[in-house]
């Protein structure tokens, strides 16, 4: 089993029990994480993708560390103007251990609040699409015949 999560706005494909450095998470060593953005879920039988979410499941994870990356040297120059500059910079990142990929159950009364959400959002829909459809018929075009003159024969 493994899924593709967002953390911090890059994907990640996660299974449980790898460890991943991603960049800094806020929090201290041993904390729990939990990413409810997950793209694409693989079971035994089952491909579950996204649109562009999937819809209750979420990664959970811990802390392990903190670090920060090699320096890397960021140098600009133009040439001929004697422009010149240095500069170094050190990314900072966090290692975390996947513990699980939960598939969450909706509870009674998650249940009802989302169906009185939707209920309220179908009304709305339905009062749009009626203001909208109310249109004037508009009169039908007559064609005229053209009056035609016969030649006559000398």
């Amino acid at each position: 089993m493994y899924a593709i999560a967002e953390v911090s706005g890059k994907q990640f494909k996660v299974e449980p029990g790898i460890d991943l450095k991603v960049p800094k998470q806020s929090g201290k060593v041993g904390d729990k994480l939990v990413f409810d953005k997950v793209l694409y879920l693989k079971n035994d039988n089952d491909n579950i993708v996204g649109t562009p979410f999937v819809k209750d499941v979420s990664v959970e994870a811990k802390i392990t560390s903190h670090g920060r990356d090699k320096k890397i040297i960021v140098f600009k120059m133009k040439r001929r103007k004697r422009y010149r500059r240095k500069h170094g910079h050190r990314q900072e990142f966090s290692i975390i251990t996947i513990n699980k990929i939960d598939s969450k159950k909706k509870t009674k009364a998650a249940a009802k609040t989302s169906s009185k959400a939707a209920s309220k959002a179908t009304e709305k829909k339905t009062t749009a699409k009626k203001a909208t459809t109310a249109k004037k018929a508009t009169a039908a075009k007559k064609t005229t015949a053209k009056a035609t003159t016969k030649k006559e024969k000398d």
